[in-house]
């Protein structure tokens, strides 16, 4: 069986990296909707993408919208190869489970 990425095993990493990837392959969310979509707080939550960032699963940019900041999080090829992998381990952890009875 595989093991279970322990990036993105964290809860709030989960989150991030399930609402990214049900997005198309190019598109991204923005900060303030990451916020919403995870319940998490500004540091929280931007604490969690540089994890998820300096390994490669996301990528940020920053831009301006008039003259208010705007960051914009998307997934990379890596993360969502290790998105899938994730939830493949998950789905034979399942699996595996299935039909049994503990005492």
């Amino acid at each position: 069986m595989a093991e279970l990425d322990d990036i993105i095993h964290q809860p709030l990493r989960l989150k991030i990296m399930a609402a990214l990837n049900a997005l198309p392959a190019t598109a991204g969310l923005e900060f303030s909707r990451l916020k919403k979509l995870t319940g998490a707080t500004d540091g929280n939550l931007g604490a969690h993408i540089e994890t998820l960032a300096k390994a490669g699963y996301v990528s940020v940019e920053k831009a301006f919208v008039g003259k208010k900041p705007q960051t914009t999080v998307t997934a990379t090829a890596a993360g969502r190869g290790a998105f899938a992998r994730h939830v493949a381990t998950l789905q034979e952890i399942i699996a595996g489970r299935q039909g049994r009875t503990y005492s």
